[in-house]
């Protein structure tokens, strides 16, 4: 199916955003961060003196820049610096381990690493590249260029997979489709001047970074919370004076708690949720700690950012949709003979359009790439195999349904973890649920947390579901493993880590 939108490609460079931002809105609050606030003109401000110190320390064009930062004034002042010199910008978890930094570096091959102070000494160890800190603040600024540096076909950044299948990938992405993709989302998602968007997503995540994005484009106010979520996130929130908080489950599941203890009103009006599906009673519990906030339910991948948005609070009429394409977008669902698949049927989703990055970096750009970047089903361009899951209904809503690697027969029956995982959180006491498929040995294996035993969740499953989808082992765990973006780390289940 398509989906039209007024434009097809986008011309313009990402630090043009910003440009636009601080000609219309100067005086707005840019972005918050634990040691003050920037307007629109201040953070064009430093982007210029961040600009200037980059060319001094020999950061050019096409260059790789690795940013070991949190979400902050200075990451975004960075990220925007870099975007104006042409040099690709490479956001990495301010948490990342030095397991994780060695294989990025030698990926990316970056000529500098920026992080934080407490950081950089043992970043240093681990490469032979400058790692320094920003030390922009005082300096002189670059000009305003009266020339783009490059073409709107370069890339801007390197957004690396979460690495819960394999070792991440890099991603390849150029300006005209990152500002095509938060353009096309922008639109959907209605975010206004006035709102303050609370991104506890981290920045290293296309979700958590987008925001930045997404709040230029309307002179709104991002707010970046020092730390990780806490006991006193819901405190947070209200303090900052926060509209819209972008959550992935298990954000939005600690909300949650923290809401049935704290019933005090917020200024929240607007949810958004990807990352994994936000379904069933905990949608219904992150609703009540934030009464009157409307919850948008989206779907999407690094490789094309978002596919599909839903209506504000679409999934209570309909359950368990991800809402429509974007506009300018083609969304085809395939059999396993490659063809399409009449609307109710499940096939693998497929995604064309503007948005649809350009591949992947380095060693990861051969057989990887050609499984997934394929030529569109219609002929039209190229496409994005998801190895996603999914059937559309009649009236063009998706709805996913799992993973490639998450769906498999058994006692004859095709059965999905993400059934078995929304089948598991229908069960009283059970807060978060996660499996895998099964091993060699056949064994179906749950991990849950709660306080439901696994008595109870085996038999809640076999009720719901049918025996051939009642997994044979539940794992209760104190607390689940997360991977850098927040989501459920089933790798590290798999090898047997308990979460703490």
């Amino acid at each position: 199916m398509t989906v039209d939108a007024p434009a097809t490609t986008s011309n313009e460079f990402v630090q043009d955003l910003l440009l636009h931002a601080a000609q219309v809105h100067p005086d707005h609050k840019a972005v918050r961060d634990p040691d003050g606030v920037w307007s629109y003109a201040e953070l064009d401000e430093n982007a210029r003196r961040a600009a200037r110190w980059l060319d001094d320390l020999g950061i050019k064009r096409g260059m790789r820049l690795l940013s070991v930062l949190p979400g902050s004034r200075d990451f975004a002042a960075l990220l925007f610096a870099a975007m104006s010199q042409g040099v690709i910008f490479v956001p990495v978890a301010e948490d990342a381990s030095a397991y994780r930094l060695r294989h990025l570096l030698a990926d990316a091959t970056p000529v500098a690493v920026v992080t934080t102070a407490n950081r950089a000494p043992a970043i240093a160890e681990l490469t032979s590249v400058p790692v320094v800190v920003p030390a922009w603040a005082d300096g002189p600024t670059a000009a305003v260029a009266t020339e783009p540096a490059g073409s709107p076909d370069d890339p801007a950044l390197l957004i690396y997979t979460s690495g819960t299948t394999a070792r991440p990938k890099g991603i390849v992405c150029p300006h005209r489709a990152v500002v095509w993709a938060a353009r096309a989302i922008a639109e959907l998602v209605g975010y206004r001047p006035t709102d303050v968007v609370y991104c506890r997503v981290p920045v290293s995540f296309d979700y958590g970074l987008y925001q930045l994005f997404l709040t230029v484009l309307v002179g709104a106010e991002v707010v970046y919370p020092p730390g990780s979520a806490s006991a006193r996130e819901l405190i947070a929130i209200r303090n900052s004076g926060a509209t819209v908080v972008p959550v992935v489950p298990t954000l939005a599941l600690r909300l949650a708690q923290l809401g049935e203890r704290d019933r005090r009103p917020t200024s929240v009006r607007l949810l958004t949720n990807t990352g994994a599906a936000l379904v069933g009673r905990d949608a219904t519990r992150v609703r009540a700690a934030f009464p009157g906030a409307a919850l948008i339910c989206m779907y999407g991948m690094s490789e094309c950012k978002r596919i599909s948005i839903a209506a504000p609070d679409d999934d209570l009429a309909h359950p368990e949709t991800v809402g429509r394409p974007l506009g300018g977008t083609r969304l085809f669902i395939l059999g396993q003979d490659g063809e399409p698949v009449p609307r109710g049927t499940i096939g693998e989703i497929v995604v064309a359009g503007p948005h649809v990055m350009d591949g992947y970096w380095g060693d990861a750009a051969s057989e990887q790439q050609r499984e997934r970047f394929v030529a569109a089903p219609d002929g039209d361009g190229r496409a994005l195999r998801t190895g996603d899951f999914g059937y559309i209904d009649e009236d063009g809503r998706l709805y996913f349904h799992g993973r490639r690697d998450d769906l498999f027969k058994r006692r004859g029956w095709r059965v999905s973890c993400q059934e078995v995982e929304s089948a598991a959180l229908d069960v009283a006491g059970v807060e978060q649920a996660a499996c895998l498929p099964p091993g060699p040995d056949g064994k179906l294996t749950l991990w849950t947390t709660g306080t439901a035993s696994p008595a109870e969740v085996l038999n809640g499953i076999g009720a719901r579901l049918g025996p051939a989808s009642r997994p044979d082992d539940c794992v209760p765990i104190r607390r689940m493993p997360l991977t850098p973006n927040g989501k459920i780390d089933k790798a590290a289940l798999q090898a047997g880590v308990d979460g703490e």
